[in-house]
């Protein structure tokens, strides 16, 4: 039960800050307006790693790699805090265990960047209906366009609805199946070392 609990705090703890991190790198990516409360907010909490950070990694054509790195070092300590608590041993094979742990923490990444593209579709769907003008409504924009335009060129709304959220949320759904399939052949890799 203590292990349970354990694992709930660090996944929480740790699993948020790493969300905070993915959405500044990501805010930053897709040019989502800076002066906003929530940007404001994300950048406010990860100011104190991200910019003694960038002192050690630096950024490559416009892109923030010292954030997105950040992210992933998060998720690999969390997917190894994990498996100490659950008392798997790496002092057998480190040298594997640390490659798998590396590539674990490269799929819950991928695995969390698609959960925020598909929050932010269903809030910019639903703020759409209830507050078109809410002030959330540029983040959202400026964050789901890129995805969206996809669709947008190819299929024209119907009676005035645009289906390109539905298909983008459709093309997530497919890819969590195809990064839970390979997390899953990650945890055999490591649990046949």
């Amino acid at each position: 039960m203590s292990n349970q609990i354990l694992i709930f705090l660090l996944d929480t703890i740790l699993g948020l800050f790493s969300l905070a991190l993915l959405l500044r790198f990501y805010f930053q990516l897709l040019r989502v307006p800076y002066y906003n409360s929530v940007s404001q907010f994300i950048i406010a909490v990860t100011d104190f790693i991200v910019r003694p950070a960038r002192r050690f990694i630096p950024g490559w054509s416009g892109i923030d790699l010292s954030t997105l790195i950040l992210a992933w070092l998060l998720e690999c300590m969390i997917v190894t805090s994990v498996y100490m608590v659950q008392g798997y041993n790496f002092g057998e094979n480190i040298v594997a265990a640390s490659g798998v742990m590396g590539l674990l923490g490269i799929a819950e990444i991928i695995k969390t960047t698609l959960y925020i593209v598909l929050m932010m579709i269903i809030m910019q769907a639903v703020l759409s209906w209830v507050n078109p003008h809410s002030p959330l409504t540029p983040l959202l924009d400026s964050f789901t366009r890129p995805f969206l335009t996809i669709f947008r060129k190819r299929i024209p709304p119907i009676a005035n609805v645009d289906l390109s959220p539905l298909f983008v949320l459709i093309i997530i759904q497919l890819l969590l199946m195809v990064v839970a399939g390979i997390h899953m052949e990650i945890t055999t890799m490591l649990r046949s070392d």
